[in-house]
């Protein structure tokens, strides 16, 4: 996973998500999102991490908490809860960070493929996806907000050597 967080500096690291991190989160989960999760949702999905079935981190810049994002595990396979950047400082490479920290992580829990929902008015989080190799597998009619549509993506073969070298090309063309 990404770089513990040790020293305030301006660099961008990441560390797992602690219940001291929702005051923040919520913050920015408030100003992405049209029906944001609540903390009790987020107090529950971290309970879960104790089990092993889900993984959230949080993504600084310096001292400064910008994103945060969480995986759910099941039967092989690990599904996006949320990915989420602070709308100021968004297009600065933090969702890409972010999703490279998912990633390894879904490759450390040994999982085969990789799931998630996007609305399908977001070209740029599909852009995203894409980059790391989901593809779009489906639709979830009138799945946000009971209005818009998401894109179900998927990403297979997580343990082999094209995505693993798919991971080491987006790792360094961020340097």
């Amino acid at each position: 996973m990404g770089i513990t967080r040790t020293s305030p500096t301006n660099e961008l690291t990441t560390e797992p998500m602690r219940r001291r991190h929702l005051r923040r989160v919520l913050d920015i989960e408030e100003s992405v999102h049209k029906r944001p999760w609540t903390h009790r949702v987020f107090v529950d999905e971290l309970s879960q991490v104790r089990t092993g079935s889900r993984s959230y981190i949080v993504a600084y810049v310096g001292d400064t908490l910008v994103g945060y994002a969480g995986l759910f595990y099941s039967a092989g396979d690990a599904h996006v809860t949320n990915i989420a950047t602070h709308p100021t400082w968004q297009g600065r490479g933090i969702a890409t960070e972010l999703m490279l920290d998912l990633c390894d992580l879904a490759v450390l829990n040994e999982c085969t493929a990789m799931t998630l929902e996007v609305r399908a008015s977001n070209d740029v989080a599909q852009k995203l996806y894409r980059r790391f190799g989901f593809v779009p597998a489906g639709v979830r009619k009138k799945y946000y907000e009971n209005s818009e549509d998401a894109i179900v993506m998927w990403c297979h073969d997580l343990q082999g050597a094209d995505f693993a070298s798919r991971l080491a090309h987006i790792k360094e063309s961020r340097r």
